[in-house]
Formats: structure tokens, sequence, C-alpha cells
């Protein structure tokens, strides 16, 4: 097992994994009908994922524009205080169709809030599509469109996610299991 920063990693998700994953979504994306579509990355954690589902669905014939929303689930501390925009988009998303790429899908809390916002703003269709969904966090009634993977209920690092900043940069998507 990879050993990062003095802590031992062991990956769920492979890249190898990640990226066949990728290349089908993008291929199921394809084959519905888009309309001016308009690809939304949701902040931090989805950046890398974002960018490589981006460029398969550039391989699968689509050119989506795209934008980046800043959103928090968190106040100071743990407790939820319901969700805020720290940065929004710049497009008007009227009569467009939208597609929400965010890392994980787990209370559904952040995912549900830019769904609605969306739909309020006048977007004719929104999608969502996640690299995890973590079906044994969630709270209400959401679910994804497009799944790279159901993720069982472990903290989880790397590909984009993150623990206090660190590991982000791991090119797989892993378990802190403890110290080296």
């Amino acid at each position: 097992m990879p050993v990062v920063r003095g802590k031992v990693i062991e990956p769920l998700f492979t890249p190898d994994m990640i990226a066949a994953r990728n290349r089908s979504m993008a291929a199921e994306i394809a084959a519905s009908p888009k309309q001016d579509l308009l690809v939304i990355s949701v902040l931090k954690g989805s950046f890398i994922f974002a960018a490589d589902l981006i460029r398969a669905l550039h391989d699968a014939g689509l050119a989506p524009e795209v934008e980046f929303i800043t959103l928090s689930s968190y106040g100071k501390g743990t407790q939820s205080q319901g969700v805020k925009i720290i940065k929004d988009i710049d497009s008007d998303v009227r009569d467009r169709d939208i597609l929400l790429i965010d890392d994980i899908l787990e209370s559904g809390r952040t995912l549900r809030f830019a769904r609605d916002l969306m739909y309020e703003r006048g977007a004719r269709n929104v999608d969502i599509a996640v690299l995890l969904d973590k079906r044994s966090r969630r709270e209400g009634n959401l679910d994804a469109d497009y799944v790279g993977f159901e993720c069982p209920d472990y903290f989880v690092v790397g590909y984009g996610m993150d623990v206090a900043y660190a590991f982000r940069e791991l090119p797989f998507v892993g378990v802190v299991k403890g110290d080296a």
C-alpha cells in the first residue's frame, strides 16, 4: 500500500478504474440529448474528476461550456448550517441543459441546493454526475444521473478529495489506514 506523508493509504479505486469509468460515463452523457450544455464543477473536491470527465466528454463528441461554483455546507465547526454560495457562476443558465459535476454524493444537501438553484434560474434540465455515491449517508431523496462508483462508508481521499487540504494530488481514491 502506498505511503503518503507518513500515512498508509489503501487504494479503493485505481487510476485505471477511474479512467475507464470516466470514458463510459462520458459516452452515457453524450448518448442523451443535450442542447447548449453547460458543465458546472462544484469546487473544490471535484476539480480533478471534472477535468478528466470534461476531456472524456470532448472525446465522446460534446463541446460543453464550463463553469465553476464553490458551495459550503458547513459553517464553523462540523454542524451543517445550510448551504451557501462562496463563488457563483457567471453564465446565464436560462433554457440550458446543465451537468453538475461533484466528487461525492453523500447527504445530498449541497447537490440538492445546486440543482434547485439552477432550476430557479431557469435551466431547462439539470443532471448530476458524481465520481462517488455514498448512499449510506443520504438525507432525503436525491440520486445522481451518472455515478462513477458506489462508495462504501469510508472517509476517502485522493483524486481531488482531501483531509485538511492534504492528499488531493493522489491519482487514485483511497482510504487512510494509519501511520506508516
